[in-house]
């Protein structure tokens, strides 16, 4: 952590630690920007996800409600991160989670149901917090290991950024295929979309090397100017069309300029949650296992993400802990439970935030641009799909480097500690899970040291962590079974 503390200029300074973590104002606004520009895209994402599930009922949520809602709670809860934990962290609705509750959990009951056990596993992990459990588990990581944590998600930040970016894509199940993944479509880049994000990306990388200010920023904005001009002589169009894909056109927002910029945001579905009914209609057993999985998720890809910021932002201490982690953990476990009620899923803290950090946002502050912007996006939706993936993607490639280079702090000579972090790091991207590179570093991390007879160098809690994520693992078995 940077222990250089520099005389704050005001209060405002001195209440946000601006001066004292080497930061500026305008520092704080470009990672703001930044960090909304290269997220903002759940506003338009997870309508579609929840949209897409039906319930036991055959009820669905209605999109333009989903997507006011989203904005709404993602802004409310970044803005009450940047004022109570001081961290330059934004939350919005949680991928994976989403996609959770739409496929699996509404199936067996109604969406007011499903969104009654967001709301328990938010309070649950608030619990959990308050009681200090949350956090003495994260203390019982070993410091490596952490270090793997935020290198795993670098790794995961960069591939989620080349597959939405079009660069990278998933090879089809046919006969003869050796690769799951390949290089744009059948092995070449022959796509509009892929030419302005490959310009974008060497735009920002030059742009970095030459450590230019706001150079993040300047790429995302660039580039998304120069989707706009490329979609306006090619119109390569949205990748599915009538419901027959288009490899060639733009993954999620096509950038055209919008036909109305602003629009009344639908908030109806605020309130709409159950706690009780679904253990009723979906079985106590199967109610349980859904609140556990959403649990396991939420409780450690926050750890996560949290000290990967952290990390990337020089802000860690000796520990290998952030600076006021207990609120930070707070506020995330009220945002789970604020999805619940706003019937948009879990919401959860966004590893996209390093891309702020890697502008220079070290404070709270920047969460304040960022979910200002998010209230400010409730109105102004139509101006969000704007900016495309292929656009937005280029900051993920680039701090996913930025976020690897700590890969050196590694003691890759002592094995005990080097296999649990080499399956941290790797598991992440290649199960698309932050959770599950955390549970195998950990599961693996206690078997070694077990068999090496040094059990007790072992912190207890994470005796109870690894049988927590061996259940985790095991979650599918025991589904059939009950």
């Amino acid at each position: 952590m940077n222990t250089t503390r520099a005389e704050p200029r005001n209060g405002f300074d001195r209440f946000f630690d601006i001066s004292a973590r080497g930061s500026t104002l305008s520092r704080e606004i470009r990672g703001g920007l930044a960090t909304f520009f290269t997220m903002a895209y759940i506003v338009v994402l997870n309508p579609l996800i929840l949209g897409s599930g039906v319930d036991s009922t055959g009820g669905k949520l209605a999109i333009a409600a989903v997507a006011s809602a989203t904005a709404l709670v993602a802004g409310v809860m970044t803005i009450l991160m940047g004022v109570v934990a001081r961290f330059p962290l934004a939350l919005a609705a949680g991928l994976g989670v989403n996609a959770l509750v739409a496929f699996e959990i509404a199936p067996h009951m109604t969406w007011a149901d499903a969104m009654g056990l967001v709301v328990i596993e938010g309070v649950l992990i608030a619990v959990l917090v308050l009681t200090g459990l949350r956090e003495a588990v994260f203390r019982a990581v070993p410091t490596q290991l952490k270090t793997a944590i935020g290198v795993g998600i670098g790794l995961f930040l960069a591939l989620i950024g080349f597959v939405d970016a079009g660069f990278v894509r998933r090879v089809p199940d046919v006969a003869g295929t050796t690769v799951p993944v390949g290089l744009g479509i059948g092995g070449k880049l022959v796509s509009w979309p892929a030419l302005a994000f490959g310009v974008g990306l060497l735009l920002t990388v030059v742009l970095v090397v030459r450590k230019v200010r706001g150079a993040i920023l300047i790429g995302i904005l660039v580039s998304t100017v120069l989707a706009i001009i490329i979609e306006a002589i090619a119109k390569a169009g949205p990748s599915s069309v009538d419901g027959k894909p288009n490899p060639k056109g733009w993954s999620l927002n096509v950038p055209v300029l919008p036909d109305k910029i602003i629009d009344k945001p639908d908030l109806s579905l605020f309130g709409h949650f159950n706690v009780l009914h679904s253990w009723q209609t979906a079985g106590v057993l199967i109610v349980i296992m859904f609140v556990f999985t959403l649990l396991i998720t939420d409780f450690f890809d926050t750890m996560g993400t949290m000290v990967a910021v952290a990390q990337e932002g020089e802000l860690l201490d000796e520990q290998g802990m952030p600076p006021r982690t207990r609120e930070i953990l707070l506020v995330d476990s009220v945002a789970a439970a604020a999805g619940g009620v706003a019937s948009t899923s879990s919401n959860t803290s966004y590893i996209e935030s390093a891309s702020g950090v890697a502008e220079g946002a070290r404070t709270g502050v920047a969460s304040l641009v960022t979910g200002a912007l998010f209230l400010v996006a409730m109105f102004f939706a139509p101006l969000v799909t704007v900016v495309p993936f292929e656009a937005a993607s280029v900051a993920l490639v680039v701090v996913g480097f930025l976020m690897m280079t700590v890969v050196r702090t590694i003691d890759w000579s002592d094995y005990e500690i080097a296999l649990p972090a080499f399956l941290t790091i790797v598991l992440m991207p290649f199960t698309y899970s932050i959770s599950n590179g955390i549970g195998a570093g950990v599961v693996s991390y206690v078997v070694i040291k077990v068999a090496a007879g040094k059990a007790r160098e072992v912190h207890p809690l994470l005796y109870g962590v690894a049988v927590l994520f061996i259940v985790y693992f095991l979650r599918g078995p025991l589904e059939l079974l009950f």
